[in-house]
């Protein structure tokens, strides 16, 4: 036995087990249930039980009953015991087997737990249960199991907060998930799919199911969720929008520009853009100024001017002497123009008296030449002068010619004599000692040229009235029958009262216009008219690109105001100060008392070829005093009104009604003002003569239409489609000229086969159009076609030919169409129908992008798909950036109503799938007409 512990007798050992087994049956029995004790009491000798399976934790779920297990071995018997409480015996379920490997007893036993046992215990701790095995050594008890009812709570105690952070800022979203048993597992959305933090190390969902994004991309905006979950159910909590914004910044300045000025003070300016980056998702735009200015002085060019001649040189044998001067006085300096002229000129010293030896033959052939050139002189002289003779057969004698040397020349004509053919009405004699006398340049600018003053009636018997003015450049006019003869006045002739007699003209600043008096407007006021209400509307004034849109909602329901929308059809009140250009028609809209609630849009068409680098476009509203004050310049960042340049016209977001026009500064000689060349033709009363109208006009509509309108007073037909002229503002005159006439067919009168037209007339002149007339004359009425080519150019600049070919009689005449687009049927459209994109439609535009979002889908990536780059913050001011930004695309889509590009832009932004073209027909009507811009209309 030694120092080892004592070791009982074995006798000892199974007596005190059965003590130990009688007292737990006794407690067994003695339970309130009246339990019954175990049917066998162990006997035989073995080892303690060993739990081989204990009871686990469990949840009831719902009303479903829990199962709770024991297995042990070696084991005699095994019973539960819960809430400090022996379960009865009937509630158990056992079962028995042998272990093969030891051949120990394993005994298995099953209880179920009720969802009412649980809630009807109320203890100081949750429902336990814990099982005891015996065997012949004794007991053993297992681990208690707690039993709980699982449930999961709707509201989460803190719902994630949607943010607005920068770029590389960090974002924390906080969820705390709602009460549970067991407790919930926390689980992070991003646009309803998971997000795994072991994929992104930017991102940690560790802390205390909080979600962190250490630095802010672009990609993390969008819409997260916090999920909860346990085995009872699934939470979800409110979606926080997450919106990363970039601020905008600045690029780097651009180089200055060339001083504006050719000579002395100008302005010289740079630019940048709000690009590096540009804001995104509401970021703020860039402060401070897009563009600078700076005063500059250019060196004014010198022209050279010759010195004086030097004396004259010895005479030479060969009887002349020479003398040369030098263009030094002063030098031509920066830039300047080189002297005009020969640096030497030769002279015959003997005053003819020169005798040479005349053997030889090259002396002989000499003078013989000079003997045939006589000859020939005066053969010429003799056929002008037979010419003369045989121009008796106009209704106009020449009284006075002059020397051919260009220019201006004045001249004097007799109307013809009582009894003449050419008088339309007999009856009306003319006076017979009228005689006028007047003075001109070989060009026309406008038959409404208010320089000619006089009485229309001295001129409304006369049925053809042909001048001819016999200097450098002349030119032979002819009138054609016209409208409501008989001694009535053709209405817009002339000014209303004006009854001064035809005399003398004075020209003002040493020049003066032929009036072409076949050339009488008879168009319509230019004015449209409509009544509007909540549901707005649009205006056009038929055929001249300008109109008025409406949205809806910008005039207060319950409330109607009759809108006119009118182009100013007399000389503008506008006149532009130094090089500045009137680029459209005067506009005005009312009445001025008109408050909308949201910006209108207005069209006014401009012929500018709008270059930022060599215009500056500026916006001009007339004041009630009648002056001009400017609004903005195009290129200006401004929140009062917004200007939308296109190729052809200027779209004009405003908030008060009145008058505007558009006025271009030229920047540099490379600036261009396009201008539309039409030629018209008409037979003139006399059968053999035909008279060719070139017209150079502003390439806006509304100046066509005015020429098309004279031109059907008049007889007169397109002969050509029009065609486009870049001039530039490089200070170079314009040439008209007809070529390539049939020689033995036509004749044009001599010196009128080229006209030129001064660049101040052309850049700076009225807005009315330019006319340059020709007049053909046929050599025999059998010749009844015309080819030639009417070529319009400017000195160093742009060429433009048009290829006359077509029949002087009417019903052999070919009809030239052009393109042009004919909006008189619809000069005023009110209420849905006026746009082209329907309401329920464009509600949904609008609630979808005016609201920021995930990967910069908002108003600004509206603007940026439909070429909208410019002055962002004007939009960002309004109360849907996104309905204004749709007003613009109304404004520029009038006329095609192109739904594909805007569904297609849509279709990138990424927020549709579905083109808005296939909207059903009841909902979404098709254009009422198609748009061409070919011509500038």
């Amino acid at each position: 036995m030694g120092g080892g512990a004592p070791r009982l007798d074995p006798r000892l050992l199974q007596l005190l087990l059965l003590l130990a087994l009688c007292s737990g049956t006794a407690a067994l029995r003695g339970n309130d249930n009246s339990e019954a004790l175990p049917e066998s009491i162990p006997s035989a000798p073995g080892t303690l039980p060993h739990f081989m399976e204990e009871p686990g934790d469990s949840y009831i779920i719902k009303s479903n009953p829990i199962v709770l297990r024991c297995k042990a071995k070696p084991a005699m018997q095994i019973f539960f015991k819960c809430n400090g409480e022996w379960v009865h015996q009937n509630e158990h379920v056992s079962e028995e087997s042998l272990d093969e490997a030891t051949g120990l007893k394993v005994r298995e036993v099953f209880i179920n737990v009720t969802r009412q046992q649980v809630e009807d215990f109320h203890g100081p701790e949750d429902y336990w249960c814990q099982c005891v095995a015996w065997s012949h050594l004794g007991t053993s008890k297992s681990r208690k199991a707690s039993v709980r009812i699982a449930y999961l709570r709707k509201n989460f105690e803190q719902d994630p907060q949607g943010k607005e952070v920068p770029i590389e800022g960090m974002i924390v979203l906080h969820c705390r998930p709602p009460e549970g048993v067991p407790a919930a597992e926390v689980e992070w959305l991003k646009n309803e799919e998971p997000i795994d933090s072991n994929l992104d190390e930017n991102i940690d969902t560790r802390a205390d199911h909080n979600l962190i994004i250490r630095q802010a991309r672009l990609s993390d905006s969008g819409n997260y969720t916090c999920m909860a979950a346990n085995i009872v159910a699934k939470r979800r909590s409110m979606s926080a929008t997450v919106v990363v914004y970039v601020n905008g910044g600045w690029s780097s300045w651009t180089e200055w520009s060339n001083c504006n000025a050719r000579c002395g003070r100008g302005w010289q300016k740079r630019s940048r853009t709000c690009t590096n980056p540009a804001p995104l998702n509401g970021g703020a735009f860039c402060e401070g100024m897009s563009v600078q200015k700076i005063t500059c002085t250019s060196l004014c060019p010198v022209d050279g001017s010759w010195e004086v001649w030097s004396e004259w040189s010895v005479c030479s044998p060969q009887c002349e002497h020479l003398r040369v001067r030098e263009c030094i006085a002063p030098p031509p300096r920066n830039g300047g123009k080189f002297c005009e002229g020969l640096g030497q000129e030769a002279e015959n010293c003997t005053e003819g008296l020169c005798i040479q030896d005349l053997e030889t033959p090259s002396e002989i052939a000499l003078y013989s030449g000079l003997g045939a050139a006589v000859l020939a002189v005066a053969v010429l002289v003799l056929g002008v002068t037979l010419y003369r003779r045989s121009q008796s057969e106009y209704g106009v004698d020449v009284i006075d010619s002059s020397a051919l040397t260009g220019g201006f020349q004045t001249f004097n004509f007799k109307t013809v004599r009582q009894g003449n053919s050419l008088l339309l009405n007999p009856s009306m004699q003319p006076d017979l000692t009228v005689s006028r006398t007047y003075s001109g340049p070989i060009c026309l600018q406008d038959p409404m040229d208010k320089e000619l003053m006089t009485e229309s009636s001295l001129f409304n018997p006369l049925s053809d009235i042909k001048v001819k003015v016999q200097s450098s450049f002349m030119v032979s006019l002819g009138v054609t029958e016209r409208a409501e003869y008989h001694g009535k006045a053709h209405p817009g002739t002339f000014p209303h009262g004006n009854h001064r007699a035809f005399g003398t003209i004075q020209a003002r600043n040493k020049a003066m216009y032929i009036q072409n008096l076949a050339s009488i407007s008879t168009t319509s006021e230019l004015k449209t008219t409509a009544l509007f209400g909540h549901l707005g509307g649009r205006l056009v004034v038929p055929n001249t690109g300008v109109s008025l849109l409406i949205p809806h909602g910008a005039i207060p329901e319950e409330s109607s105001w009759e809108i006119y929308l009118a182009i100013t059809q007399k000389e503008s009140s506008l006149q532009p100060e130094g090089s500045d250009v009137l680029l459209g028609p005067e506009v005005t809209c009312g009445p001025s008392e008109v408050t909308v609630s949201t910006p209108f849009a207005l069209t006014i068409p401009h012929c500018a070829d709008a270059n930022p680098e060599h215009w500056n476009i500026h916006l001009k509203k007339r004041t009630q005093q009648g002056k001009w004050e400017e609004v903005m310049s195009v290129e200006e960042e401004t929140t009062s009104c917004y200007c939308l340049l296109d190729p052809y016209a200027c779209h004009i977001l405003l908030n008060s009604f009145g008058t505007y026009a558009l006025i271009g500064e030229p920047i540099s000689d490379c600036a261009v003002r396009q201008l539309k060349v039409a030629v018209f033709g008409c037979l003139s009363c006399n059968s053999l003569d035909y008279n060719l109208r070139v017209y150079c006009m502003d390439n806006t509509p509304c100046a066509f239409q005015e020429v098309v309108s004279d031109e059907r007073l008049q007889g007169g037909q397109l002969l050509e489609e029009p065609k486009l002229l870049h001039f530039k503002g490089n200070t170079c005159s314009l040439q008209i000229s007809v070529l390539d006439i049939p020689p033995f067919l036509w004749r044009i009168k001599p010196f009128t086969a080229c006209q030129e037209v001064p660049f101040s007339r052309v850049w700076r002149g009225s807005a009315r159009p330019l006319l340059c007339a020709f007049s053909l004359e046929r050599y025999s009425p059998g010749t009844t076609q015309l080819t030639c080519k009417v070529c319009v150019r400017q000195l160093k600049g742009h060429e433009q030919v048009l290829h006359v070919q077509t029949s002087i009689l009417e019903s052999e005449r070919e009809t030239i169409t052009f393109f042009a687009h004919d909006d008189s049927n619809f000069p005023a459209q009110v209420g849905p129908k006026a746009f082209k994109i329907p309401f329920s439609i464009r509600q949904r535009i609008c609630a979808t992008f005016d609201t920021p979002s995930a990967k910069g889908k908002d108003w600004q990536m509206l603007a940026q798909k439909n070429s909208i780059n410019r002055n962002l913050s004007y939009f960002a001011t309004q109360s849907s950036p996104s309905a204004v930004i749709l007003d613009l695309w109304e404004a520029r889509h009038q006329h095609d109503g192109d739904l594909d590009s805007l569904a297609c832009a849509l279709e990138e932004i990424g927020r549709t799938h579905s083109k808005i073209s296939d909207i059903t027909e009841t909902e979404l009507e098709e254009p009422d007409f198609n748009y061409s811009r070919q011509n500038g209309l």
